[in-house]
């Protein structure tokens, strides 16, 4: 039963990952610290290795759906965002001791309910990006998100993808298909790093008790994956922006409530 439970949590979780181009780590780390228990810890390693098969994954089946050349073609805008986020993640445990952590998740929650408006608001979206900017200042614009996303990725414990995605519909002017297969792409390294963290630190030894649940959530993941980037071209980009601008009003309302407790 608790390898049936894992596959099936893992797989419709990672619908959204096939989908959109997430992770699901703000998702899948409740589940695993409310339903299967696990110290929190425990749950943000675990998390993140679930996250990486998941990106990994949905970035290659989703590979295959969307034209690949127009992937090849924003390899710039991967490494700008790349560039700014690994620079923040570094940076963003110092960062952290530093501020005021209740201001710090304010800032958070107001820049994410923006987020879950504009995108709701998916005709404003397209209307932002008939607008064009200078190369040199998409490339400033992109790089400094990045920071941003890099240090409030670091300190969530997620990779962002929430965050990455309208950053890229809105300074790049790309389709929010696009961007979120984009957005795997930045992801996977970003959450590399965490789990080169861990690892040092000896936590990914700790969880070798855990490697079957692992191996099943995993696998749910995958089939997940898949199934979201099937539904892939069938799923317009209007509906997209609306299902994503509510995940961003949730994991804002989340944070929130994390914040007070």
């Amino acid at each position: 039963m608790p390898q049936a439970a894992a596959f099936g949590w893992g797989a419709i979780i990672a619908v959204l990952g096939g989908l959109i181009g997430l992770g699901g780590a703000e998702f899948r780390l409740p589940v695993l610290a409310g339903v299967f228990k696990y110290r929190t810890l425990q749950a943000i390693v675990i998390n993140l290795v679930v996250s990486l098969v998941t990106v990994i994954f949905s970035f290659i089946f989703r590979t295959g759906l969307v034209n690949l050349d127009l992937i090849t073609t924003h390899v710039d805008v991967i490494l700008n965002i790349l560039a700014g986020s690994l620079l923040g993640a570094y940076a963003g445990a110092n960062f952290a001791l530093r501020i005021n952590e209740r201001a710090l998740t304010l800032v958070v929650v107001s820049f994410l309910l923006v987020l879950s408006f504009i995108l709701i608001g998916h005709t404003f979206i397209e209307g932002l990006g008939s607008l064009s900017l200078p190369v040199w200042l998409r490339t400033i614009v992109g790089f400094a998100a990045g920071i941003v996303i890099g240090i409030f990725s670091s300190m969530l414990g997620v990779a962002g993808g929430e965050m990455i995605i309208p950053t890229i519909m809105l300074v790049f002017a790309i389709s929010i298909k696009i961007a979120g297969t984009l957005s795997l792409a930045i992801s996977i390294p970003t959450i590399m790093i965490g789990l080169s963290k861990y690892y040092r630190q000896g936590k990914l030894r700790e969880l070798r008790a855990e490697r079957g649940f692992i191996g099943w959530m995993a696998a749910g993941s995958i089939v997940g994956a898949l199934i979201g980037s099937a539904l892939l071209p069938f799923v317009p980009n209007a509906l997209l922006h609306v299902l994503l601008g509510v995940i961003l009003f949730v994991s804002a309302l989340k944070l929130l409530s994390h914040g007070k407790a």
